[in-house]
């Protein structure tokens, strides 16, 4: 049986185990809400941690709390995101919508490690490392420094990573021309290249996307305490900490000068996981094109081979299957959803304050994680090892009816849709149709006829 020791808060003593260094208000919201498996994610505990060793320089700088005391947070702050203390921070998403309990469960962590280190008890959760601070202002101050971190050290470089394969891709495969299709069915000419390069641009363009979303997310709630008014905050407060922030991430933040729209609202974290389902939904686009164009490898398309990581089938021997696309679709569809959750969670901030946070976070976080690991294993995996088939491209290319659309400055469009549906109604060559349609001969069909002069 583990060993207890007896904390207290304002509503009295609770036991917690003796090697547990959080407290009664952690101890509380694990015995309140046993509610799913998810947990506060990493990212969060890591952003409070950074929240709060700038803060306690900020409050020391001040004169809010002595200089021993913040170096103790500091200390602390330090091993947490050193990944220490991992264990000691076990509560649910599920809890209260401002993430009280969470704030509380860092600051209890903080205070009880400072006071071992100390030998003493030097640091109050409330009183010393929660300092000039509120759970209101703390918890969207956190959620801003998480998904800024995820963006910046994640999701944007996983992109460039697949960008830079495609490009690749592109120059090996310049002189690789295939039939093009749109309504999935046969279309004008194009290059592979070309086909990859629209690949590339949805990449590009999420990227710039996600960009264009971190100015929102670089403006701090903190300084806006309980209601967005700063009680109990000493002038200058968020303008240090921001400062301190900034220089702890190397990111550029600064304090949001309307602290009441930063507690009410969540818009800068809806819109910029907009840019995220953006992301997902070319990702979805991307990966579909890739396992049609795989399809076969004999009854398919069969234009372009993946590699052949894993066995397909439990039951058919030799059997692959496009692996790696399912997932980077699974995941879209993921993302997809937590977008809709976070869009109406952002609807929610009643008054003063929004209290559906956890939540968002989690959504948010979620889907920065997957599509970051769902984009390097796709490009690991399938998209470096990327074979055109060239005899297949041309086989198709040279079956499809689509290219009569090169006589249409000869012959004109109807006539040249007769070509092709005589062609299709013959199982013969635009050539043959269009010679006995008598609407050109056979060496001036071979004059204007090339499809590598169509894309």
């Amino acid at each position: 049986m583990p060993d207890y020791r007896v904390e207290h808060d304002s509503m009295g003593e609770v036991r917690v185990e003796s090697s547990a260094l959080w407290g009664a208000q952690t101890q509380r919201s694990l015995e309140n809400f046993r509610i799913g498996e998810e947990r506060m994610p990493a990212g969060i505990i890591s952003a409070f941690a950074i929240l709060k060793r700038a803060a306690a320089e900020a409050n020391a700088e001040l004169g809010t709390i002595g200089g021993r005391e913040a170096d103790l947070i500091c200390t602390v702050c330090d091993e947490i995101l050193a990944g220490d203390h991992a264990d000691q921070f076990p509560l649910k998403v599920w809890q209260t919508g401002s993430g009280t309990q969470s704030n509380m469960n860092v600051n209890e962590v903080i205070a009880n490690r400072g006071n071992q280190i100390a030998g003493e008890r030097l640091l109050h959760p409330n009183d010393t490392v929660n300092r000039s601070q509120s759970s209101n202002d703390t918890f969207p101050t956190a959620l801003h420094i998480a998904c800024t971190q995820a963006l910046v050290n994640d999701v944007l470089p996983a992109i460039e990573g697949l960008a830079r394969t495609l490009r690749r891709l592109e120059r090996e495969n310049a002189d690789a021309v295939k039939c093009g299709r749109t309504h999935l069915q046969d279309a004008v000419p194009i290059s592979f290249a070309q086909e990859i390069s629209g690949w590339r641009g949805m990449l590009e363009f999420s990227a710039e996307s996600i960009r264009a979303t971190l100015p929102g997310l670089s403006r701090l709630a903190v300084g806006g305490t309980a209601v967005g008014t700063g009680l109990n905050a000493p002038e200058n407060f968020d303008a240090l900490c921001a400062q301190r922030i900034s220089r702890l991430t190397g990111m550029l933040f600064s304090a949001e000068q309307n602290k009441f729209h930063a507690l009410s609202a969540k818009d800068a974290v809806a819109f910029s996981h907009g840019a995220l389902r953006t992301l997902a939904a070319n990702m979805m686009k991307i990966a579909n094109d890739v396992r049609w164009l795989a399809s076969g490898p004999r009854c398919g398309l069969g234009e372009i081979e993946i590699p052949a990581n894993e066995p397909g089938s439990s039951i058919m021997p030799g059997k692959v299957n496009p692996t790696q696309c399912e997932a980077v679709t699974m995941v879209a569809a993921q993302v997809m959803g937590n977008d809709a959750t976070i869009g109406f969670a952002a609807s929610q901030g009643n008054f003063e304050l929004n209290v559906f946070m956890p939540v968002i976070a989690h959504c948010y976080l979620q889907s920065a994680r997957l599509l970051a690991d769902a984009i390097r294993s796709f490009d690991a995996n399938c998209a470096r090892g990327i074979k055109a088939r060239r005899d297949r491209m041309r086989h198709n290319l040279e079956q499809s009816l689509m290219l009569v659309t090169c006589l249409n400055p000869y012959i004109g469009y109807e006539n040249a849709a007769r070509v092709a549906h005589k062609a299709y109604e013959d199982e013969t060559s635009l050539r043959d149709a269009c010679v006995s349609l008598g609407l050109m001969d056979a060496q001036r069909f071979d004059e204007v006829f090339k499809p590598e002069e169509m894309i």
